[in-house]
């Protein structure tokens, strides 16, 4: 038989997630034609992605692993309805209207990466040399990604370009294992497409990494740091890491290969995180990074810790805090467009810490 453990946490992962699962479905082939005014904001989301081309072309991308990286861009509107923090989903079977919910009305694929970092380098330039990598986590099909991606850009007022790293996640609360090999898979070829965004003009990259992606993105950071290239030519920016599906004893190993950052790594994390509980169980009940008690001594590492275990979450296992969170997502914004270092982010960080302590 089983242990009891093991089932406990089997049913519970059937329970959990990173986001609400739209329907994997991104192109609906018909659009309810509606007034601009009826749009809230219309955003192209630029993706480099390890997962496999659709066999359905409405997909884009499906939950297989591909060996290369392939390139996409997807246009997507938010409604006017929209509320703060929330993504705003169309239920199967019915209409894609704009005026309703988050809509992709049209995706372009790149056969080369030429091609590909051509639009990009254009995007770039035309939103003032800023790009934003968002990298998901576990359990996110690449339609939830997109959504995601789009989301953090409307409500944080994001103005560069917004680039999703979307690898092969299997997109279901059964694939947590297959989730961790596509991770590690994954990690060469997110410093691969870090070095192409400091070869298309940026003059700064900021990333933004949830849950299972943290891991991706501090293996990509480390690779980078090994090849002494640790802040890509100095255009590294703010590098997010919310709510980390990380061992803390391998994070730490991972700051300790890269280095004191020269701008601190910022990590939200909340004690009432029930999936990385979940996690942790599985690890052997070793906590997660994302809801580490002890977080104080992360400090050494270089790292700007917030406790979000006292804010409201629109989740329920209380896991996406950072983004549906409408106080955290502005201030997570607020934090991305400031440009001049340590000085004009305090007022940020100050709030931030009113934020994590219930006083907002």
């Amino acid at each position: 038989m089983l242990p009891s453990k093991f089932i406990i946490v089997a049913a519970a992962l059937f329970l959990s997630g990173c986001i609400s699962q739209p329907s994997g479905e991104l192109l609906t082939g018909s659009v309810v034609n509606v007034p601009v005014t009826e749009i809230a904001g219309n955003h192209a989301i630029f993706i480099a992605s390890t997962r496999e081309r659709a066999a359905d072309d409405k997909q884009v991308f499906d939950r297989g692993r591909s060996a290369m990286l392939n390139f996409a861009r997807v246009n997507v509107t938010v409604p006017k309805i929209h509320k703060v923090g929330q993504i705003e989903l169309r239920k199967s079977g019915k209409e894609a209207d704009p005026s309703k919910y988050f809509t992709a009305t049209d995706a372009v694929t790149f056969e080369t990466q030429p091609e590909f970092s051509k639009a990009l380098s254009s995007d770039i330039a035309a939103r003032g040399g800023r790009a934003m990598v968002f990298v998901h986590g576990y359990n996110t099909s690449f339609d939830a990604g997109v959504y995601r991606a789009t989301q953090i850009a409307q409500d944080s007022g994001y103005t560069g370009t917004p680039v999703l790293f979307s690898w092969a996640s299997g997109g279901s609360t059964t694939d947590y294992v297959y989730d961790k090999e596509s991770a590690s898979a994954a990690r060469d070829q997110l410093e691969a497409t870090l070095r192409m965004l400091a070869q298309s003009g940026a003059r700064r990259i900021d990333i933004v990494a949830h849950s299972m992606g943290t891991w991706v993105t501090m293996e990509a950071l480390r690779q980078l740091a090994l090849t002494g290239d640790r802040d890509l030519g100095g255009k590294l920016g703010d590098v997010v890491l919310a709510s980390p599906d990380i061992d803390v004893d391998v994070f730490k190993s991972q700051m300790r290969r890269y280095g004191k950052p020269t701008k601190p790594f910022f990590l939200m994390l909340s004690d009432d995180d029930r999936a990385l509980k979940l996690s942790g169980l599985i690890a052997g009940s070793k906590p997660r990074l994302g809801d580490y008690k002890n977080a104080a001594d992360l400090a050494e590492y270089g790292v700007i810790v917030v406790d979000l275990s006292n804010t409201k979450s629109g989740d329920a296992f209380n896991h996406t805090k950072f983004a549906d969170n409408p106080e955290m997502v502005k201030l997570l914004g607020q934090r991305l467009r400031t440009d001049d270092g340590f000085a004009s982010d305090r007022d940020v960080t100050d709030r931030l810490r009113l934020l994590e302590g219930g006083l907002m």
